[in-house]
């Protein structure tokens, strides 16, 4: 994986949709650029839902050969186990999980153990630049054509999250559909305000 120039920037996914680098995921991007150089052969990937977690796990995966445990503390922990402990060199394992392993169920020792060992990726909350490129890949991803002003004028007025990127291309995608229309400012203001996903302090000029 080569390094990439930031604050922005476009990953290849081999095949898969499109991965942006900004500075919300860059550290964990920067680290995964390290392998094999990795202190233990396995490391974790910490964000919040939507984040792109696995996506950035599928791409390393692809260029590395390793296993990918998503969810990892939904997972039964004599399985997480052994699996930390069947990674090597050649086959590391990358982790990805919505919380650190201090807050993970799992109750067991020797996994606790092996965790506390493992590098943490964190995938911050996104900055501008990401939650632009995210939104328009949504969109894409939805077969939905939208000009740079439907992009600014939703970004102004949602919650600045992931999950609200996703919540708010579905609603407009399915407003655009039973109103037989392309998604239009008009569109995205009526949604918005429909849906209660409005930020009251931002004014129509």
């Amino acid at each position: 994986m080569s390094q990439l120039p930031l604050p922005l920037a476009y990953r290849s996914a081999d095949g898969e949709a499109d991965f942006f680098v900004s500075q919300a995921n860059a550290a964990a991007v920067e680290w995964l650029d390290r392998w094999p150089e990795w202190p233990v052969p396995c490391a974790l990937i910490v964000g919040p839902p939507g984040s792109g977690k696995s996506h950035l796990a599928r791409i390393f995966a692809r260029r590395t050969g390793a296993t990918i445990a998503d969810d990892a503390e939904a997972l039964d922990a004599e399985t997480l186990f052994h699996r930390w402990n069947a990674a090597t060199r050649e086959a590391p394992l990358l982790m990805t999980a919505t919380r650190p392993p201090r807050d993970w169920p799992h109750g067991l020792a020797d996994l606790g153990s092996r965790l506390a060992a493992t590098p943490q990726l964190r995938i911050e909350a996104p900055d501008d630049a990401l939650l632009a490129a995210l939104l328009a890949k949504q969109f894409r991803d939805h077969g939905l054509r939208v000009s740079g002003d439907v992009v600014d004028y939703v970004l102004a007025r949602i919650d600045r999250d992931f999950g609200s990127i996703a919540r708010v291309v579905e609603q407009l995608d399915a407003a655009a559909l039973a109103a037989g229309r392309p998604i239009t400012v008009p569109l995205a203001r009526s949604v918005l305000m429909a849906q209660g996903d409005w930020i009251d302090t931002v004014m129509d000029v």
